[in-house]
């Protein structure tokens, strides 16, 4: 009896290769080993530390109140497709991204709508305005967040009052400089600052950076020398021109 020894090579070549694949099966099908449940949950919010709304307690409540909280729950079962959108009905929520990993873990990262501005109507509406003029609900106000009071639509404030809070949040002189925004009924608009008893007139909501600039550089060299409380009212509202009331001396 002569052996085939090619047609034997094959034949067991072809074993081999079989149980490769039903191994290989096996393992997609479980993907996670052992981690048959999830035991830990990541949360990730980006730019979390600046006025910050949204926090890792307050996602956990989100998914909770949907049932979609994965912590203990079988990982073959755990639908992050629908934790995402979930997380994304949040208007505070720009992006939101759900994985599994290899360890059995749920990884959720967010990317929020950064406030820029908390505004105060006199009509009594109260919300956040973000850094691109989207309107966000009324909750815990943030410290070190610029508050605009006044007479005030939403949408003057997106249109106007968000590229100016934006300007300010941009500048450090600035952020630490202004207190707070005050719209007057005409629409005009004024600046109260953190140093010095003045009111600043800014005008209508327009050329914002160069009046400030204007300002700016009577700071330096204006007040510095006059006296930071010598005016109750500063005007840069005009081009080329800054007109200062002086405060009425007490007699």
């Amino acid at each position: 009896m002569t052996i085939n020894w090619k047609r034997t090579l094959i034949g067991l070549l072809d074993v081999v290769i079989a149980v490769y694949l039903v191994a290989a099966v096996t393992v997609l099908n479980k993907p996670y080993g052992k981690a048959a449940v999830c035991s830990e949950v990541n949360i990730t919010i980006a730019d979390g530390q600046a006025n910050s709304i949204l926090t890792p307690a307050e996602v956990k409540r989100l998914l909770e109140q949907h049932r979609a909280y994965p912590l203990a729950q079988p990982m073959q079962f755990i639908d992050t497709r629908h934790m995402e959108e979930v997380l994304s009905e949040n208007p505070f929520v720009a992006n939101a991204e759900c994985y599994k990993t290899q360890e059995g873990h749920i990884a959720i990262h967010l990317v929020q709508r950064k406030p820029v501005l908390y505004v105060l109507s006199t009509t009594g509406d109260r919300y956040f305005v973000d850094s691109e003029g989207e309107i966000l609900p009324h909750t815990r106000l943030t410290s070190n967040l610029l508050v605009a009071t006044g007479t005030i639509t939403r949408q003057y404030a997106s249109s106007h009052l968000a590229p100016i809070a934006r300007f300010i949040n941009d500048d450090r002189f600035w952020k630490e400089q202004t207190e707070q925004l005050n719209v007057l009924p005409d629409g005009n608009l004024e600046l109260i600052p953190r140093v010095g008893s003045h009111i600043v007139s800014l005008g209508a909501p327009v050329g914002i950076d160069r009046k400030l600039d204007r300002l700016l550089k009577f700071y330096k060299y204006g007040l510095s020398h006059a006296g930071w409380d010598r005016y109750e009212r500063i005007s840069v509202e005009y081009d080329n021109q800054i007109v200062c009331k002086k405060k009425k001396s007490r007699s």
